[in-house]
This record gives C-alpha cells, structure tokens and sequence, in this order.
C-alpha cells in the first residue's frame, strides 16, 4: 500500500495550513521519505499526499488530474538502469503536473524529460530548495529551471533553427509568459483560435528540425536556447 502522511495539515511551527500538494513517485523509499519530511518543514509546508513506487500505482490512486495535486515528482529511472518515460507519459497523459526528480545529471535527460511532458527537471544533486520551488511554481503551471536545467538550456548545442515570422515570434513570447490562450489572444487582440495555429506551426517547424517541442517546457528551452527568450524575461 501507498505511505500516506496524515496531519492537521497545519505547519507546528507557524500554524499555516498548506497551499500545495503532491505526490511522489519513484523506487526508492529513502527519497519518498526525504521528499515528504522537507515538503513537511516547508513555510508555508507542502501536504504530502502519498508515494509510490510505480507510476501504475500512482495511477491506480489518481488516475486522472486532481486539481489538489500542485505535481506529481516522478523518477523515470527504475532499479535496473532502464529510464521509463513512459510512465512519465501516462501520468501527463492523466492531466498531472510533473516534476522530473533524477539522479541523472545528464543533458540528455533534462531534454528528454522535457519532451515527454514534464513542466520542469530537477536532478537530486541540487539543492532542496530548488524542488519546492520547482512545487510552488507547478501550482500554476510555470516551468522553473534549477541550476542544471538552466545550464544545459543556455549551451548553444542546437545545429538548426527554425525560421519563425515575426508575429509568430510574438505569439510564442506571450504564450511562454501566460498562464492560458486566452490570455495571449486577449493581450495580441487575436482569437484563442489563431493563437492555436500559431503554436501549432511552431511546433511544427521546430520538428522539421528535428528538435521538437511538444510542451510548454520545452517551447522554454527552444526560445532560450534560439535567443528568442531570456531567463529573466519570464
């Protein structure tokens, strides 16, 4: 069975109740329990709602989107050296937030978590803090970007780049600041819908490339490492 944390759901320290919650899933239970105890003396803390040891058990707990879970922390490595990113795949798949939590500090895996689905990829190595903050972000769907992400996002290992005109340019710097389409269809004075197709036919021209960007993540990763967008701009 899952390892549930039941509380108050108030901090002892400070009496705040929690605004955040998630789920942890990975093999091992030394970082469910790491997880749980820094999401516990958090402020404000973070409610931990279970961990798994699978992504098929997750699922079997929450299989679809909870507007309670801020995210759902996910290690697609299993014990065998086998990354699993299907797994990741059924969990964004379930309408879930997830946060890549690794200890391979590889470019090949920040990228590869990215284009699965992920909102944002942290390796173990870096500090705590970089994970709740990676949760409090989840919360409304920003991307955060530890120390390894942004490292590996600012080399310039990119040997095509798209053409992108001018207005899709600027759909895409809006989109990658909003929270929603309508948001960007309000601020360029463009319907939800025009807004779609110029998403779309960005994605579309970053795979001719070869580089494809089906999240929002990694539409991020694309414009910073293209110069489109600056880390600060966000």
């Amino acid at each position: 069975m899952p390892r549930r944390y039941v509380s108050t759901g108030l901090s002892i320290a400070t009496g705040i109740a929690p605004v955040d919650c998630i789920a942890v899933v990975d093999e091992h239970d030394a970082i469910r329990t790491a997880v749980e105890l820094w999401c516990r003396h958090a402020e404000p803390p973070i409610r931990y709602a279970g961990g798994f040891s699978s992504p098929e058990r997750f699922l079997s707990a929450y299989g679809g989107a909870m507007p309670t879970l801020s995210a759902v922390i996910v290690d697609p490595q299993r014990a065998s050296r086998r990354i699993d990113f299907a797994g990741v795949d059924r969990i964004v798949g379930a309408g879930h937030r997830v946060i890549v939590y690794t200890a391979m500090a590889t470019e090949q895996m920040i990228y590869a978590g990215l284009q699965h689905g992920a909102l944002t990829c942290l390796t173990k190595s870096e500090d705590k803090q970089h994970l709740i903050n990676a949760i409090r972000a989840a919360r409304t769907g920003t991307p955060y970007h530890g120390p390894k992400t942004h490292d590996s996002m600012l080399k310039d290992g990119a040997v095509d780049r798209p053409t992108l005109g001018p207005r899709e340019k600027e759909v895409l710097m809006a989109w990658l600041r909003a929270e929603t389409k309508d948001e960007v269809a309000g601020a360029l004075s463009i319907s939800p819908a025009t807004v779609r197709t110029h998403l779309a036919r960005i994605r579309a021209k970053y795979a001719a490339v070869g580089r494809p960007a089906h999240s929002k993540a990694a539409l991020v990763a694309r414009a910073i490492q293209d110069g489109i967008l600056l880390l600060d701009e966000l």
